[in-house]
């Protein structure tokens, strides 16, 4: 089977990629371990896969570089790299078969035909589609083309897999699937992977580590779980998963307290150096599974809507501080439009933002 010739770091330096007034990349940073699955995550137009683009090798940075290990690969061609990228619209050949679409990089490297043929069944193996190799592309489904499109990719035996938006063409159930067998092959295999998606959902299930962008820079990094605890920006709150965002004033430092509609809250900060003012504006993010429904809660609501999920129940609530949502999860009581509701949160799950 096949194994990475030894997993590499990826790691860029004050990148800068700008295309014509417009600077996509402003001074990106960033290290990936060896062996880590690696999320670039953002909005459209943030950056995300302008930065992939340099790292594979298919855009040179106006400044800065990009090095694998201690290789300086900034102006280095993509098939020196040791790197293989999966596009999101797969970029297969429907006239080829499925084996000559993942022996086609094998063949430009002249390696000999019998290698050919026994790493392309090795290939199809690793993406569970043995036997498949004289199927022509066009007779195949959308999930059957993206593992023809990862064998490819693997089949080049790279230190490092790229993929860009990979899974955004699949229905729901294959996407699910297809978030398994990646993470499978990256980690059974060795690689060092980086992957670009504007799903929150892809990242958190998937990722070891994640860089959230936005316009051109790097808002945070950390695992899903740090990520999604302690946002350090507005910004991040909002993309990573849902959340509150209520406008509040600083009343006390120790412990961090705030006003917010008319009642009163304590909090955490989570941005290292940052430490808001008495009286400053500041914003608060709070998780909608986080507010409890019981009697004696500090927040008088009431309920505008609910959406009944099963293992949950949403609420839109009605509160002195605007309209929020509350996720209550095993639900034991169902409660209606205009029903009267107290809410209570913990300081833990409280977070404090630059307004």
């Amino acid at each position: 089977m096949m194994r990475a010739q030894g997993m590499e770091a990826i790691r860029a330096e004050k990148v800068v990629k700008s295309y014509g007034t417009t600077r996509a990349l402003n001074g990106v940073s960033l290290e990936i371990e060896p062996g880590e699955l690696f999320f670039l995550l953002g909005a459209s137009g943030c950056g995300k896969s302008t930065l992939l683009r340099c790292i594979a090798g298919l855009e040179t940075p106006n400044e800065g570089g990009i090095f694998f290990g201690n290789r300086d690969v900034t102006k280095m061609p993509p098939h020196q790299r040791e790197a293989a990228m999966v596009f999101q619209s797969y970029a297969l050949w429907p006239h080829l078969s499925v084996m000559k679409n993942i022996s086609f990089g094998l063949e430009e490297r002249k390696v000999p035909k019998a290698e050919i043929e026994r790493r392309v069944e090795e290939a199809l193996a690793m993406v569970k589609l043995e036997g498949y190799g004289p199927r022509g592309i066009d007779a195949m489904s959308g999930g059957q083309q993206q593992r023809v499109a990862l064998a490819r990719a693997l089949v080049v035996r790279p230190k490092c897999l790229l993929l860009d938006e990979p899974l955004s063409n699949l229905d729901a159930q294959l996407r699910i699937e297809m978030r398994r067998e990646i993470r499978r092959i990256v980690k059974e295999f060795g690689l060092t992977a980086v992957y670009v998606t504007h799903d929150q959902e892809e990242a958190l299930a998937m990722a070891d580590r994640m860089a959230i962008l936005a316009g051109g820079v790097i808002e945070q990094v950390g695992t899903p779980a740090d990520v999604y605890r302690n946002p350090h920006t507005s910004y991040v709150a909002a993309f990573i998963g849902e959340t509150n965002l209520l406008e509040a004033r600083i009343t006390a430092l120790d412990p961090v307290t705030v006003e917010v509609g008319n009642f009163s809250l304590q909090g955490r900060i989570t941005k290292v150096g940052w430490q808001p003012a008495l009286e400053q504006k500041v914003l608060l993010s709070i998780r909608p599974e986080s507010l409890r429904i019981e009697e004696g809660g500090i927040i008088p609501a009431q309920v505008v809507e609910k959406v009944y999920l099963g293992s949950c129940i949403q609420y839109w609530v009605e509160t002195p501080c605007g309209k929020i949502q509350v996720v209550e999860m095993n639900p034991h009581r169902l409660y209606e439009p205009e029903d009267a509701l107290r809410l209570s949160v913990d300081a833990m799950d409280v977070v404090i933002l630059a307004h």
